[in-house]
């Protein structure tokens, strides 16, 4: 076997594989053995079929075999005679091979860059922490009261207003036709609930008990019953009673009713919610901090094909939140030669980091358990209540999506590790500062420096402007799109 690299340009590295002819012989012939002393077939006896033969019955299955077994090891020995960890599946393709002939193929790889973690025992990270306040647990407690409200017949004649519920039977038809899950008896609607497509509850505001109403609405273009996505569509609506809501007391009684012992186990319990959705957040901040600071002390070469990947998939999530917000590349106040730049920054950014967390695992054995993935599957496997036993069994199934619950799982351990190793110092914030948004807390500061400021947000991967901008001023503000913000974590 002859390995030649034919190219070292950056992470790319290019080989050609010559493989003499005798060697694939000898591979062939002795899978041919191997088969003979297994095969029956009619006239010989077990492991006294002719070499021949077996090559004319079983030598196009054999030889296939042994190429895609000689091309595999061949691959994986110039890699390793040259010591080279691939970054991705590497790219082979066969140039010549004729039976009888010497084999050669070319390989492609991108492989691993070389690199050092920084000392995270010199890492200096700053932790925000809130305390739960009193007011927070009884305006949780208000929330949840008026969640748990109930609703009482009214009499006499009195118009709907919003805030009331009704009790109503509905069909609903398109082009006079009614459509599956479009109709119900005896349903009570809250208007003002938005529980219903946009402009339903609107049209019964106003009606009484014993009204016949009309209500013409079109469905959103992205709803999730595509048969119905923007159609028009008439609902028949009977309204039986008007129900007035009636204020729930904030008492022991009420507390039993939510299966706490007393209003006092009721405060506990939703203080400690409160408290771990702080200790979140707290840790969200840190986390958030920890890699800001990591990718300052880094800037190695990534492979281009994941940095390629990474960018493929942030702008198509970007693509789509556009879409969604009913705006155009061209309404933005950017380029798309800008955006696409600043989305290569963040694609970077978030590979660097990525390869950057999995060196320290490897370095320091930090793996994730099959116990903890398992874990994950259940608590998966309980947001679709009656088919959860469905749902853990297509996770078992299927290794791929086991490994999106395991690099999550992995990605924390590795954020723990480092904020072991690093100096943590928790500042006392108020929740309003600890909750605030970082996005929009930069976007709101005066941009004295466009130009330094667009190009420390690219290098440090920030998301502040993937969301969709407004494009006049008669359209709402869209909100940044996840493709920004998730890159910004990572």
């Amino acid at each position: 076997m002859q390995i030649t690299q034919t190219n070292s340009d950056g992470l790319k590295r290019d080989f050609t594989i010559v493989v003499e002819a005798a060697e694939i012989d000898t591979k062939v012939t002795d899978k041919l053995t191997e088969v003979g002393a297994e095969v029956k077939l009619p006239g010989f006896r077990p492991g006294k079929v002719p070499l021949a033969i077996l090559r004319q019955r079983f030598g196009k299955s054999v030889m296939g075999e042994v190429l895609e077994q000689t091309v595999n090891e061949a691959s994986q020995q110039a890699l390793d005679d040259n010591s080279l960890r691939p970054a991705q599946q590497p790219k082979i393709e066969i140039t010549k091979f004729d039976e009888g002939e010497d084999l050669e193929f070319t390989i492609e790889v991108e492989i691993m860059p070389d690199f050092e973690p920084m000392d995270f025992s010199k890492l200096k990270l700053e932790k925000p922490v809130a305390e739960v306040e009193d007011d927070k647990v009884e305006e949780a407690l208000t929330e949840i009261a008026g969640q748990q409200k109930n609703f009482v017949a009214i009499s006499g004649n009195r118009k709907s207003k919003e805030g009331d519920a009704l009790l109503i039977d509905f069909v609903g038809k398109v082009d006079g036709v009614a459509f599956d899950g479009g109709a119900a008896e005896g349903h009570q609607l809250e208007l003002g609930s938005n529980s219903f497509i946009p402009g339903f509850e609107e049209q019964l505001i106003g009606t009484k008990a014993g009204d016949d109403v009309e209500v013409k609405v079109t469905f959103p273009e992205n709803y999730g019953a595509e048969n119905l996505a923007g159609k028009d569509a008439v609902f028949e609506v009977k309204v039986h009673e008007i129900r007035e809501a009636t204020d729930v007391e904030i008492n022991d009684e009420f507390a039993t009713k939510l299966g706490l012992e007393n209003l006092d186990a009721l405060k506990d319990a939703v203080r400690g919610q409160i408290e771990q959705q702080y200790n979140q957040l707290s840790r969200q901040s840190l986390k958030r901090n920890m890699l800001d600071a990591m990718a300052d002390a880094h800037d190695f070469d990534v492979p281009p094909g994941m940095k390629d990947s990474e960018f493929e998939n942030i702008w198509k999530q970007f693509e789509q939140e556009l879409e969604q917000a009913g705006q155009k590349l061209e309404d933005q106040d950017q380029s798309e030669e800008e955006l696409r730049a600043e989305y290569q920054g963040i694609a970077e950014r978030r590979v660097r980091l990525g390869l950057l967390l999995a060196e320290v695992g490897r370095i320091n054995n930090i793996e994730v358990s099959q116990e903890e993935v398992n874990q994950a599957m259940v608590a998966q496997a309980r947001n679709y209540p009656g088919q959860e036993q469905m749902i853990f069994e297509m996770f078992q199934k299927r290794p791929e999506m086991q490994a999106q619950l395991r690099a999550p799982i992995f990605e924390d351990k590795v954020i723990d590790f480092i904020a072991e190793l690093a100096t943590v110092t928790e500042k006392k914030v108020s929740v309003d500062e600890l909750m605030k948004d970082p996005d929009e807390e930069e976007a709101a500061e005066p941009k004295k420096k466009p130009a330094a400021k667009k190009k420390a947000a690219a290098e440090k991967g920030d998301a502040k402007k993937a969301a969709p901008k407004k494009a006049a001023a008669k359209k709402p503000a869209a909100k940044k799109p996840a493709a920004k913000k998730s890159a910004e974590k990572k």
